[in-house]
């Protein structure tokens, strides 16, 4: 089951020169992505600055993205907040722009126990009538989703997708023997491991500039050509590295701007990749055969 498509990214979300949301740059940015092989995108993500967006930013944005890519690739709506009201406005208002799903992240920084992981979860999932992707990463969300808990939000018929950035291949393999959700990797390195234990594809950040081999690489693998698969992933190893030198939407803009796709700056408190990042970004780029 690949409810979303293989290969996504998490968006970045593009900026005018003085820090506005550059909506005609985003759908420009959308499209570039679908082209290059992605099935989907996720917006309003940790990628693409969620934290320092408002409510009607992010409407927009989704809005534009999917006028831009029609039903060429799923756009998924990233909702979760610590704010279990929160979260449900917002999912409510991506459903109503036409979302092919939202992604639901751990509640952040209140650190509920797991029943109240659920309990949120499970109000936000039943606010819409839309497919949820859990997103379980705990090193920014400061609590993991327990394998029980997991097992029970997979109970729900529109729970069938889950972003996995734990790094913990043993408590994924456990819910994957016991569960029929689509496992996708959220952290870019690990898409080879991933597909070896059953996730069918990826959300990744470093497919703002590698979405075509990546696509390769998890075809390679889900037609059986292990080696194929091995190959690209080591051919893809420096950008895999290098995006996450530092804080990777920093880095994922200074990229598309040495590829010539400026999408402008961050909003603190991120800050631009100082020119002594950026060389370093460059000669990534260039060892994975990104940048000539």
């Amino acid at each position: 089951m690949t409810p979303f498509g293989r290969v996504l990214t998490a968006m970045v979300t593009p900026f005018t020169a003085d820090g506005a949301l550059d909506a005609d740059r985003a759908a420009e940015l959308a499209v570039r992505l679908v082209e290059q092989g992605n099935d989907g995108l996720v917006i309003s993500g940790t990628t693409g600055e969620a934290p320092t967006t408002s409510d009607a930013e992010k409407e927009q944005l989704l809005r534009a993205v999917i006028d831009a890519v029609g039903d060429r690739a799923s756009v998924v709506a990233g909702v979760g907040t610590n704010n279990t009201a929160h979260s449900v406005e917002l999912a409510r208002t991506a459903e109503k722009a036409g979302a092919a799903g939202v992604l639901v992240v751990t509640p952040y920084y209140n650190k509920p126990p797991q029943e109240g992981v659920i309990a949120h979860t499970r109000e936000v999932v039943e606010a819409v009538d839309l497919p949820v992707m859990l997103y379980d990463i705990p090193g920014r969300s400061g609590i993991a989703l327990a394998t029980e808990t997991i097992v029970r939000l997979a109970e729900h018929e529109r729970v069938v997708a889950l972003k996995d950035a734990k790094l913990d291949l043993e408590a994924t393999s456990w819910v994957l023997s016991r569960t029929d959700l689509a496992y996708y990797c959220g952290h870019d390195p690990w898409t080879l491991p991933m597909l070896s234990i059953g996730a069918v594809g990826v959300v990744g950040t470093s497919t703002h500039v590698s979405a075509t081999r990546t696509r390769e690489l998890v075809e390679a693998f889900v037609a059986g050509d292990v080696a194929r698969a091995r190959a690209l992933h080591e051919e893809l190893l420096p950008i895999y590295s290098g995006i996450f030198r530092t804080q990777g939407t920093i880095l994922v803009k200074a990229a598309l701007d040495l590829l010539g796709f400026p999408v402008g700056g961050v909003r603190l408190p991120l800050v631009a990749a100082t020119d002594a990042e950026r060389d370093v970004l460059r000669a990534d780029l260039v060892a994975a055969g990104v940048l000539a």
